[in-house]
């Protein structure tokens, strides 16, 4: 009677927990459902705003319109400026890519051709360009030797003073002066040029798309109009200017300078020499950021070696060691 009744007694058990596990089940899955579907509603109104068609309509809209508001203002696309809807006789003919001594990334300037330009621009273009960001101290060891600079100082009379007596004075040239301006003003270099203001040359290379290619192409590219171009009395035609019709006249012809160095002074030699001396006024750093460039990228390489090595070095025994779990025995 007594196994009978331990017998009842476990059956009864076991049915009792059979029957809360299946009671169990629904209330799990009912609650994880609702769970779920309380997810579900808290993201579907974020979703719907950022896949709504207004949502869509506004953000092409504000695109597009910040687009015309960049175009109107500086002319251009933005990030793609050469792209635009002005004519060739508005921007100028496109000039050609010469291959420059220094264009290289390890090239340095060609500093006889910075000499030979420098004298093209005193004996030529001094006449009406000024060059203010330029000092004769700049010269040395680039051009010229200091005793050489210092003589072609000496040899303009700057304003300086007031003297004891309060008065201004005349005095040779020094290194540390900037190099002479041809016009006191720029009313006196407008009336001495029709009206038109020279620019200064100091960054000029740098000041116009196309650079040192620019500027070669404008001292070699003066031309006849061609039939149905007319150009106004006092200007001259050029495709690579804005507009086709510059001021300054051509300057350049054969012969016009002589170079110490025996170099043949074509126009296209002087145009190059004093492109390239221009190019030098506009970076005297150019030379010395590429030499420091081409050092840092030593340093930084034999730093990334030596961190690659001493990551490797330190990290595989970790990385490539196994851990075992040994479980331990079972003591019955």
């Amino acid at each position: 009677m007594a196994s009978k009744a331990t017998t009842a007694r476990t059956l009864l058990r076991s049915s009792a927990w059979s029957t809360s596990s299946r009671t169990a089940a629904p209330s799990f899955k009912q609650s994880f459902g609702a769970r779920f579907a309380s997810t579900q509603s808290s993201t579907a109104p974020a979703s719907s705003v950022f896949t709504s068609g207004a949502t869509l309509a506004a953000a092409t809209g504000l695109t597009v319109g910040s687009i015309a508001w960049y175009t109107h203002l500086y002319g251009e696309l933005p990030l793609i400026g050469g792209v635009s809807a002005s004519s060739l006789a508005d921007n100028g003919l496109h000039p050609a890519e010469h291959p420059w001594s220094h264009k290289g990334v390890l090239d340095s300037f060609d500093h006889a051709s910075i000499r030979r330009g420098y004298q093209v621009y005193r004996e030529v273009c001094a006449a009406c360009h000024s060059l203010d960001r330029i000092a004769w101290r700049n010269l040395v060891g680039v051009s010229h030797a200091v005793d050489e600079v210092k003589e072609m100082a000496a040899e303009v009379e700057y304003e300086d003073g007031p003297n004891d007596q309060g008065e201004m004075f005349q005095r040779p040239g020094k290194l540390s002066d900037y190099m002479p301006k041809p016009y006191p003003n720029e009313e006196a270099a407008r009336a001495g040029n029709a009206g038109a203001l020279p620019p200064d040359l100091s960054l000029i290379v740098k000041a116009r798309h196309g650079a040192a290619d620019y500027v070669y192409s404008l001292l070699t590219g003066y031309i006849d109009p061609p039939a149905g171009v007319t150009v106004r009395e006092g200007l001259n035609y050029n495709p690579y200017f804005p507009g086709g019709a510059i001021a300054m006249a051509r300057v350049l012809f054969d012969g016009l300078v002589e170079y110490p160095d025996g170099t043949p002074a074509t126009t296209s030699q002087m145009a190059k020499d004093v492109t390239t001396f221009l190019h030098w006024a506009a970076e005297p750093e150019h030379d010395e950021r590429k030499k420091i460039g081409l050092q840092a990228l030593i340093i930084f390489g034999s730093l990334l070696t030596l961190s690659l090595y001493t990551k490797r070095f330190k990290w595989t025994p970790l990385k490539t060691r196994k851990i075992v779990y040994v479980p331990p025995k079972d003591a019955h």
